[in-house]
């Protein structure tokens, strides 16, 4: 099971100072988180796609070619690409292009999002959500199969044998299918035989288990080796010295996070009694001490069935950036192993 690091870069307010970092020091804390997470050994790092003023990253290939340049291991990636919201040619293109930069160190994860301000930015009505996503995830299926593409529907002009360039490193490259809690999506996913990346934000982790299976159950019957039916974990988590340490840090941000997200779908305002039952044993936030981090991921991991992959977004609104690096080397350089030597038991 691999360990990553996924982020939002979200604007932040330093704890200490309650100055607000701007948009080009934060930039430039983000590369220095990623080449940390390069030095530590771990092995990805996603960046999320957001169309609101309190995150800056609205172009997540421009960072992740970027982050190419300045590391040499550690796998890049989309945490997701609204692909719903984009044109399939362009996000193939600009994700090859950061595999040539990478020399293959790319993975797309592709999804609707979670939030709605990029269909109406990019004049897309919410009314067509889901045929949306089915629409441009098959033309992005047949572009990377092809590089000469005949192919027609309803959102997007035809292509008729256009060639689209550049290819990529990796042939072919990955695509992921990032999902939430909707059993149609699973199933979809199995049926493409594509790897799964799966979104928990809240309730329990192993209330998943069952739609996992409907995943594995799907690309079974669609004939689908196991080896290609992946799937990875996307969840919020914290990693420091101890599990008060670790509360302590990170339930401001989280408060002022869920707090506005709350009210905005008007959701009950979020208290820190739901915050530490999300942070428990069996809650979907994997927050703690080293030791306690890595025990749930492995015993997680084993109520789902085997998971190839855990992205963990460590980034909130008022975590100082010391601290995100304190807690990226304690990821990689603490918990990773304990996770390694018990998948080796």
């Amino acid at each position: 099971m691999h360990l990553g690091i996924d982020s939002f870069v979200a604007a932040v307010t330093d704890p200490a100072t309650g100055r607000l970092v701007g948009p080009e020091e934060r930039m430039a804390h983000l590369l220095e988180e990623i080449e940390l997470a390069d030095r530590v050994g771990l092995y990805s790092f996603g960046i999320g796609e957001h169309h609101r003023s309190e995150y800056y990253d609205s172009a997540p290939p421009v960072i992740l070619a970027a982050a190419a340049a300045r590391t040499s291991r550690i796998r890049l990636g989309s945490a997701v690409a609204v692909l719903s919201a984009a044109d399939p040619v362009r996000v193939f293109q600009q994700f090859a292009t950061v595999d040539l930069i990478s020399k293959g160190r790319v993975d797309l994860v592709v999804g609707r999002g979670s939030f709605t301000e990029a269909f109406p930015l990019f004049g897309l009505s919410l009314a067509d959500y889901d045929e949306l996503f089915a629409e441009k995830l098959d033309l992005l299926l047949r572009i990377r199969e092809s590089e000469h593409v005949t192919w027609s529907g309803r959102h997007r002009p035809p292509l008729t044998g256009q060639g689209v360039y550049p290819r990529p490193l990796q042939d072919p490259l990955p695509i992921w299918v990032g999902v939430g809690g909707t059993p149609e999506s699973f199933v979809r996913a199995g049926l493409l035989g594509l790897p799964l990346m799966v979104a928990i934000i809240g309730g329990e982790p192993r209330q998943f288990a069952p739609l996992i299976d409907l995943y594995r159950r799907a690309g079974a019957q669609a004939g689908h080796p196991p080896e290609r039916l992946k799937v990875g974990l996307h969840v919020f988590g914290f990693v420091a010295e101890s599990t008060q340490a670790a509360a302590d840090t990170i339930y401001p941000g989280w408060h002022e996070l869920f707090d506005k997200v709350s009210r905005e779908r008007g959701f009950a305002p979020p208290s820190r009694a739901q915050f530490d039952a999300t942070s428990g044993p069996n809650g979907a936030f994997f927050m703690g001490d080293p030791d306690t981090v890595a025990e749930k991921l492995v015993r997680i991991a084993g109520q789902l069935g085997g998971v190839d992959r855990i992205s963990i977004q460590m980034t909130n609104p008022r975590l100082a950036h010391a601290d995100l690096l304190r807690g990226i080397e304690l990821l990689g350089t603490e918990v990773a192993p304990r996770v390694a030597s018990a998948a080796r038991r």
